[in-house]
C-alpha cells in the first residue's frame, strides 16, 4: 500500500500489489515512483477510474449510439492526447454516416469500407491512419464492454508502407544550416535551433522560456510537451546557447520564444520550409525536417557515438538491454554529461568551428 497526496487533492491510497501475484521491491519501488510522479501533476488515479466507471455503466445501461461512445472516448481518453484534435475529427468523418447508429451494429465491414473508401480517394498513406485511429477507437470500446468484438482487429492495410531511407548528410546539413541566415530573424534561430538540438518540430516551435536554462544551458521540457509523455532534458551547445541569448535579449514579456502574436507559436512552418528549400542548391534532394534528425543519429553513430547517448538526446527509448522498471523511470536524468558532449561535438561538425565544451548539471 502507498499514500500519496494529489497535488491540489486529496490523500489517495494505492494498492502496489496483491495477493496471489505478490510484487517485487523493484517492482513496488517503481509503481509508487509512478503516482508520486502523477501525483505532483495533479493526476489523481482513483478519481479517473471512478468516473470511467460511473460513465461506463451509466452508458451500458442506455442505448448508445457511436456518437455517444465517441463522446466517451474523448473525454476519457482522446483529451489526454496532443493529437485529439486530429484523432477526433478522423473518427468523425471516416464514420459520419454511423454516427447515429447503435454502437452495437458497428461492424467489420463498416471499418474496412471506412479504410478502403479513402484509400480509393488516393490517399492511401492517410487511409492507414484512419485505420489506426478507428482500430484504437474499438479495442478501446470492446475492452469496456461497449461493443462486443473487436470490429477494428484485422482490417486490412490500405497500402504497405515503407520506411523512409532519406538520411541527410554532414555536407547537407552544412547547406541547410547555411541557408538559415537568409531565413528571416523568426524562421532562422528556429531552423538553426532545430538543427543544434535536434529536438522535434513541434517540441521548438512550441518552447517556452520557463523551459529554457540559460544559466545551465538547457532546455528542460515537462512531459506534456514530448512524445513520450516524460520530462526530457536537452544541453545546449555553444551555437545553440548563443541563438537563444540574442533572443533573450530582444524579448519582451513574452512567454514563447518563437511567437509572433505573442500568445501562440509561430505559424506557417511548411512556407518557411519551402522558403528555405528555395535558398538551397537545386539539386538538393527532397528532404523534411525530421530528416535532421536521422542524419543527427546517423552522423553520431558514424563517429562511434554510444546508440544509448544518441537515442537519449533525441528522446527515444534506449536500446540494447531493457532497464529495470526503477531505471526507466530515471531515464531522462541518465548519461547527461554524454549527452552534452555529443552536442558539442554535433555542433562543432555542423558549424565547423570548436566549441566550448560545458557539461551539464557541473557532472
Amino acid at each position: 500500500m502507498y499514500e500519496k497526496r494529489v497535488k491540489g487533492g486529496p490523500k489517495r491510497k494505492h494498492t502496489l500489489g496483491a495477493w496471489p501475484r505478490p510484487v517485487s521491491l523493484s517492482e513496488a519501488r517503481a509503481r509508487a515512483l509512478e503516482i508520486e510522479a502523477e501525483a505532483g501533476r495533479g493526476v489523481d488515479r482513483i478519481a479517473l477510474a471512478e468516473a470511467e466507471l460511473r460513465a461506463s455503466k451509466h452508458l451500458r445501461d442506455n442505448i448508445l449510439t457511436v456518437r455517444e461512445v465517441f463522446e466517451v472516448y474523448d473525454r476519457l481518453h482522446l483529451s489526454n492526447l496532443r493529437t485529439r484534435d486530429e484523432r477526433l475529427r478522423q473518427l468523425e468523418q471516416s464514420l459520419a454516416v454511423h454516427l447515429d447508429r447503435s454502437v452495437l451494429e458497428l461492424s467489420r465491414k463498416d471499418i474496412q469500407k471506412a479504410v478502403d473508401d479513402k484509400a480509393a480517394s488516393g490517399r492511401k498513406a492517410y487511409a492507414n491512419r484512419i485505420r489506426a485511429a478507428l482500430a484504437a477507437f474499438t479495442k478501446w470500446a470492446w475492452i469496456r464492454g461497449y461493443i462486443p468484438e473487436d470490429v477494428g482487429a484485422g482490417v486490412a492495410k490500405a497500402i504497405k508502407e515503407k520506411a523512409r531511407e532519406r538520411v541527410l548528410s554532414v555536407r547537407e546539413v552544412r547547406q541547410i544550416w547555411k541557408a538559415t541566415f537568409e531565413a528571416g530573424e523568426v524562421w532562422g534561430p528556429m531552423f538553426r535551433l532545430l538543427i543544434l538540438t535536434c529536438q522535434r518540430r513541434g517540441e521548438i516551435l512550441g518552447l517556452r522560456w520557463d523551459e529554457v536554462d540559460l544559466e545551465s544551458r538547457r532546455i528542460v521540457k515537462p512531459g506534456s510537451r514530448t512524445k513520450n509523455g516524460k520530462p526530457h532534458t536537452t544541453h545546449l551547445s555553444q551555437p545553440a546557447f548563443e541563438e537563444l541569448r540574442k533572443l533573450d535579449a530582444g524579448r519582451t514579456e513574452l512567454e514563447l520564444v518563437f511567437t509572433t502574436t505573442g500568445t501562440t507559436p509561430v505559424s506557417g512552418i511548411g512556407k518557411a520550409k519551402a522558403r528555405l528549400d528555395g535558398l538551397l542548391p537545386d539539386d538538393f534532394q527532397h528532404w523534411r525536417l525530421h530528416d535532421i534528425r536521422t542524419g543527427f543519429a546517423t552522423a553520431m553513430a558514424e563517429a562511434g557515438e554510444s546508440e544509448s547517448v544518441v537515442d537519449r538526446i533525441l528522446n527515444h527509448s534506449a536500446s540494447g538491454s531493457a532497464p529495470s522498471a526503477v531505471a526507466r523511470v530515471y531515464n531522462q536524468s541518465e548519461m547527461l554529461p554524454q549527452r552534452a558532449a555529443a552536442l558539442d561535438r554535433w555542433s562543432e561538425v555542423v558549424t565547423q568551428k570548436p566549441c566550448t565544451i560545458i557539461t551539464m548539471g557541473g557532472e
